[in-house]
């Protein structure tokens, strides 16, 4: 399973971006698809994620202002982001938990967009 991730840019405070994933490969069917970040020097943490029944949950830095969605048929996960803020700043990472076949579940990482914040 490949999930490739795009959008990520330059953008001054304030502005918005929207970042995109798909997942691809042998997948059964998806469970929660996610967004991770992490910036230098620190730890990955949760953005926000979204389950199979679209149920989102965000961390608490971005909620109000950013957007998860996805589209089940197509594998995609979406991220939109507004009123950035330069702490914003971070390598995002998509994920997926896929089921690869009826009992067997994995976990799956993007290779990471770069979203540049200034002020």
């Amino acid at each position: 399973v490949q999930l490739q991730a795009c959008g990520g840019g330059l953008v001054q405070a304030g502005g918005s971006l929207r970042l995109s994933c798909a997942a691809s490969g042998s997948i059964f069917s998806i469970d929660v698809m996610a967004w991770y970040r992490q910036a230098p020097g620190k730890q990955r943490e949760l953005v926000a994620d979204i389950n199979s029944g679209g149920s989102t949950n965000y961390a608490d830095s971005v909620k109000g202002r950013f957007t998860i969605s996805r589209d089940r048929a197509r594998n995609t996960v979406n991220l939109q982001m507004n009123s950035l803020k330069p702490e914003d700043t971070s390598v995002y990472y998509c994920s997926a938990v896929v089921l690869t076949t009826r009992d067997r579940v994995q976990r799956f990482w993007g290779q990471g967009t770069e979203v540049t914040v200034s002020s």
